[in-house]
């Protein structure tokens, strides 16, 4: 392996900026770009920060440093490796990395450092995917997730459901194999029950992706309702600042208006759209063409906020019986048949709120999460981004020890859980072992792929591309 380097802070100014090493050389490098301060010093004592002096490739003196050598294989990468600690200026840090790379160290690749921790063992591909992601956390949430992931939980579920399917099809072949002799084989209900129990771990593994992604990526929650219901004011109750034109005029928003929010540490996109009318012949184009838009983001949304202008309606629009908005009953619907989760928001409680059994919640709301507020006073704003945070993670729930698998590694289990579900059913039509035998090798190494095991290179390359260079 060669020795290579890369800065590991972020671009711009700072206290301090580090330059990391890693390989074979990396200790040679090091001494080489280093002068220490210490009266007698010989040698780099492992883990301990040296000061010194670092040396540019000419040779001169170019920064008050602190230096640290650390020996593999017990490092992040398995191999020695080097830091270099110096102010972190981009001058300085350009100067120091074109120092290390002059004595025969060559630029990291992104993501380079952490495959060779991958590739040396230190980290399975599920740990090393967690490591970008835990940089790119936006909340403390996600944090949390990535963090569980690179403590190797996932990992060591996976591999412990793939040596199971390995033992499995270890007893499914003692019948093929030595089908005359006196070698006890796995019966067909013995083997039907031992594939259930390991698809239905996958199935609890699998609980988290949805709730994986709202970690990651954050959730998108629609704003939907009629013109005038106060959308936007809403918008901006939530955003806690003006952010969406607001005028008496109904069909003021035309396009739909996307920003980013935070629900009490779940990252959320909040989207203000455009209100549908009754009378939909008394649009113009643009407002048609904004409501066709607002139905497309209803329909895939995370979560719908249906908003009611509550001084419209008044106590008698809430003891109806049945939706007395054909709008807010549209919204209901459109949700309802694309399999959103919706919260109903009775929006304008300062003008009229209505108060007992029958008024609230209003019993055309069929059992719906619902809330009264007020976008002019900010009533009860910030208990409706508490309702919806927790609505949107009820309806995501955590996988079996709080894991939540990415896209890749959910994309892999389903394919496992694919192959046990079809092999459940060959064992029920009584197709002999040796047809059982390849279900069970594709399962598994779908299991596999998860960690990292048989993972083509091509697919390593794109996993890791998306790393920052110093990591």
């Amino acid at each position: 392996m060669s020795t290579i380097a890369a800065i590991a802070t972020p671009p711009g100014a700072g206290g301090i900026g580090i330059v990391r090493i890693s390989g074979p050389r990396a200790k040679e490098v090091l001494a080489r770009v280093f002068l220490s301060l210490a009266p007698g010093f010989e040698n780099f004592e492992p883990w301990r920060l040296h000061r010194g002096r670092m040396l540019d490739r000419h040779g001169e003196e170019l920064d008050d440093v602190l230096a640290v050598f650390m020996p593999g294989p017990r490092t992040f990468t398995g191999e020695d490796m080097a830091e270099i600690h110096c102010h972190g200026g981009p001058f300085l840090l350009e100067e120091a990395l074109t120092s290390v790379l002059s004595l025969g160290a060559r630029q990291a690749e992104r993501g380079e450092f952490s495959r060779r921790a991958f590739e040396n063992g230190r980290l399975d591909l599920s740990q090393a995917e967690a490591v970008a992601e835990l940089i790119a956390a936006p909340s403390r949430e996600a944090a949390r997730h990535g963090l569980n992931r690179l403590d190797g939980q996932l990992g060591r579920q996976t591999a412990s459901l793939r040596e199971e399917l390995e033992d499995l099809r270890a007893h499914a072949a003692l019948g093929v194999d030595f089908p005359d002799d006196e070698v006890p084989s796995l019966g067909p209900a013995a083997f039907a029950a031992a594939v259930d129990a390991v698809a239905a771990s996958v199935r609890r593994l699998l609980a988290g992706k949805r709730r994986g992604r709202l970690m990651q990526d954050g959730a998108q929650v629609v704003l939907g309702g009629a013109p005038n219901a106060g959308k936007s004011s809403l918008l901006n109750a939530l955003l806690g600042r003006d952010r969406a034109l607001v005028t008496d005029i109904p069909g003021t928003t035309r396009d739909f208006l996307e920003e980013p929010c935070d629900f009490r540490g779940l990252p959320v996109r909040l989207v203000d759209t455009a209100g549908l009318r009754n009378d939909e012949a008394g649009a113009d184009t643009v407002e048609a063409l904004g409501m066709a838009l607002t139905r497309e983001r209803l329909a895939a949304a995370d979560l719908v906020l249906v908003v009611v202008d509550g001084a419209r309606l008044g106590e008698g629009g809430a003891r109806a019986v049945s939706c007395p908005d054909p709008v807010t009953a549209e919204i209901l619907a459109l949700a309802a048949d694309a399999g959103v989760p919706a919260l109903l928001v009775w929006n304008k409680c300062d003008v009229c709120a209505p108060e007992g059994a029958g008024a609230w919640p209003p019993a055309w709301a069929g059992g719906l999460p619902a809330l009264k507020v007020s976008a002019a006073t900010g009533a009860h704003v910030e208990d409706l981004a508490a309702l919806a945070r927790a609505q949107l993670l009820d309806t995501a729930p955590p996988a079996e020890g709080t894991l939540a698998p990415n896209a890749r590694q959910a994309l892999a289990l389903e394919r496992a859980l694919e192959e046990l579900t079809a092999l459940a059913a060959d064992i029920q039509a009584g197709q002999p072992h040796d047809c059982c035998l390849a279900r069970l090798d594709t399962a598994a190494a779908a299991l596999g792929e998860v960690t990292g095991l048989g993972t083509a290179a091509e697919v390593l390359d794109r996993i890791f591309a998306h790393f920052c260079i110093g990591k």
